[in-house]
């Protein structure tokens, strides 16, 4: 819970929920360099596109797990979601995997909810989600090098800088000791 909004998986039901929250993330100015798709490309998908994204982050899937965080009325304030990449798996730069590991994507809070406790406390739950998986001891992201904020928000949460990779910055989680 952080303040009034609950922190939890999307359910299947919600895809519409699912892709008002996406293209609102893509309209958002950092878009460019924060999502790996345009508001177009996302505009143009399916309904049944949309299902069955909900339906890959939501409860009872392994490798994947869409947070949210949900406000007294309903309403949400943002969204993360895991991956869980095994070894020798393909990345999306094309890098084999060479450990379990947990990839934090599609990272977005709604511009009023930003710098409160939304997002620290998506990134806590998603980060504990992670760590509690059997045999996956990384939890990494990426931030491109001109999101200043982002990066100053996920240093704050314990990611260290571990690589560039083009023009992002691959982090790993941290904690402190």
């Amino acid at each position: 819970m952080s303040g009034d909004y609950v922190i939890r998986q999307v359910r299947v039901d919600e895809w519409p929920v699912v892709k008002e929250l996406r293209l609102a993330a893509l309209r958002d100015p950092v878009a460019p360099i924060a999502f790996l798709e345009t508001y177009e490309q996302a505009q143009a998908q399916s309904e049944k596109f949309w299902k069955d994204r909900t339906a890959r982050g939501a409860e009872g899937e392994p490798h994947r797990c869409q947070f949210v965080a949900e406000g007294p009325k309903g309403d949400w304030a943002g969204t993360m979601t895991v991956l869980v990449e095994e070894p020798g798996a393909q990345d999306f730069t094309g890098e084999l995997v060479e450990q379990q590991q947990a990839h934090v994507v599609a990272v977005f809070v709604r511009e009023e909810h930003r710098g409160g406790t939304v997002a620290p406390a998506l990134l806590r739950t998603a980060v504990g989600w992670s760590l509690a998986r059997k045999g996956l001891s990384r939890v990494r992201l990426f931030v491109h090098e001109d999101n200043s904020r982002a990066e100053a928000f996920y240093r704050k949460a314990g990611f260290e800088r571990t690589s560039l990779v083009g023009d992002e910055y691959e982090m790993e989680y941290h904690p402190a000791a």
